[in-house]
């Protein structure tokens, strides 16, 4: 697994492993699934915390030949027992703590198993399955635009070849060390791990972003060379009295992925922590990464999420599938080796995400997100093509209304969303929170947007939160605005 097996791979808490340590422990795991009769191809389960265990879970999956689905140990026991049985699990990897609901949501067909230090304990360790890049190697559910879980199957050569991908854009080395507070059943933790162990780096995993003060400490104290954060980390920590004032000399990069990071925020984290690299990212589990901002960019273009992550091309079409020139909007198209096979066990949304490319044999992805790109290439996100506002008989792009709102001083996150409404289609709605100890007043919101958006664009009504709702990834909950909107 690396160059220098005794190189620390992964700490978590007081624990940790050399590369050697997890090399053995996934061997024993492997050795432990075959035992419970888990064969080439079939898919086991991983419903456990951001933990050593995880860590080895997903490499003795591996080893053995199968491919892993990781769960988050949050997902709501209907859900849960859907995927299970979406997905066939043969077998289950879990805790303690989520051994009883996992046993009620799994099939009596699937062994379930709640220590991992116990699994494959005594057995003699193979040598491990013989394969190779097209076999599966990952299911990851992802909820898309339905809110109904979708598989999104992976394999070996998808896999590997997005995370060198990564490795060489962010020009990892075996020398960095990675803090992951993201779970690492979310595309952008996992691949956290993936990356760190292709490349021999350390990972420094945390269950959770629950103490910001606690991650300042890890910055400083395990020497941390990157921190991987979604916007609402980064607006937490940019809250903090004195980051400015921190030495935080290991520090070189910081990554942006999961949801926009606004304009404003941006240059915060610029003034706050200059000496970090700052990449601004898109992806979709469907690839996991579609592109990245180069840093030197950040300052100029701010709200780009720049161009193609290497080994890929990405281009923008019309409603009528012909490419668009710069300023045009249209939906993001995706080719290279990191593209999906398609959803478990559901030709119909494989068919609707992938279309035939430029060879017979290949597939390209259809994002179902609206982009425009500039005179220099680089691209900027609009809005999902499902989010697209029809208001007053003029289309609204979420992200606009969203940036004129962050543009107010004391906005902490926004979020817009559209209502059906009897005479206008649909009515816009924003969602705000504020930033620690300021009051926003809704009506303020609505002039301030006046001022700088055309009428069509002005939200109808302006909803003040203490925090705005989440799911799993850290994305905000769209789906519950539009619900807190209908009431």
């Amino acid at each position: 697994m690396a160059s220098r097996p005794d190189t620390v791979a992964v700490v978590a808490g007081a624990r940790a492993l050399t590369f050697a340590e997890l090399d053995r422990e996934a061997n024993r795991v492997a050795a432990g699934l075959a035992g419970l009769g888990v064969g080439l191809g079939e898919r086991v389960a991983l419903v456990l915390p951001n933990d050593l265990e995880m860590v080895i879970a997903v490499y003795g999956v591996l080893r053995a030949g199968a491919a892993f689905c990781p769960i988050n140990p949050t997902t709501k026991p209907a859900k849960l027992e859907r995927i299970l049985e979406d997905v066939s699990a043969a077998a289950v990897l879990c805790d303690r703590e989520s051994a009883e609901i996992v046993a009620t949501a799994a099939s009596p067909r699937a062994a379930i198993v709640s220590d991992i230090a116990e699994l494959g304990a005594g057995a003699a360790p193979g040598a491990g399955a013989a394969m190779i890049g097209p076999d599966l190697a990952a299911v990851i559910y992802t909820s898309g635009s339905t809110g109904e879980p979708k598989g999104v199957t992976l394999t070996h050569s998808n896999m590997s070849f997005v995370a060198d991908s990564i490795i060489e854009y962010l020009e990892m080395t075996e020398d960095d060390r990675i803090l992951c507070v993201l779970p690492l059943s979310f595309g952008y933790g996992l691949y956290q791990l993936l990356t760190c162990v292709r490349c021999g780096a350390t990972l420094v995993l945390e269950r959770g972003f629950g103490a910001p003060g606690r991650i300042i400490q890890l910055l400083e104290e395990s020497r941390i060379t990157g921190l991987p954060a979604v916007p609402t980390i980064f607006q937490v920590l940019l809250s903090l009295r004195g980051l400015a004032d921190r030495e935080l000399p290991h520090l070189r990069l910081l990554t942006n992925a999961g949801a926009g990071l606004p304009e404003p925020v941006v240059r915060s984290i610029r003034e706050t922590l200059p000496n970090a690299a700052l990449y601004l990212m898109y992806g979709q589990t469907e690839c996991q990464r579609v592109c990245y901002l180069p840093p030197a960019e950040a300052d100029r273009r701010p709200t780009s999420v720049g161009i193609a992550i290497p080994g890929t091309e990405v281009w923008i079409e019309d409603d009528e599938g012909k490419p668009v020139g710069p300023g045009v909007v249209g939906e993001l198209m995706v080719r290279g080796p990191h593209v999906m096979q398609g959803y478990w066990g559901r030709d119909p949304g494989s068919e609707q995400r992938l279309r035939t490319g430029r060879w017979p044999w290949e597939r390209v992805l259809r994002s179902g997100d609206l982009f425009r790109r500039d005179d220099d290439g680089y691209l900027y996100f609009v809005s999902r093509r499902d989010d697209m506002i029809k208001s007053r008989g003029e289309k609204v792009a979420p992200r606009e209304v969203e940036e004129a709102l962050h543009a107010f001083a004391g906005v902490r996150d926004a979020a817009v969303v559209g209502v059906p409404h009897p005479m206008l289609g649909e009515a816009i709605h924003a969602h705000v929170s504020p930033n620690r100890g300021v009051e926003l007043d809704p009506t303020v919101l609505r002039r301030h947007c006046a001022a700088m958006l055309e009428s069509h664009m002005v939200p109808q009504l302006v909803v003040v939160h203490e925090e705005l709702p989440r799911i799993g990834s850290g994305k905000i909950d769209r789906r519950k605005l539009a619900e807190v909107s209908d009431e």
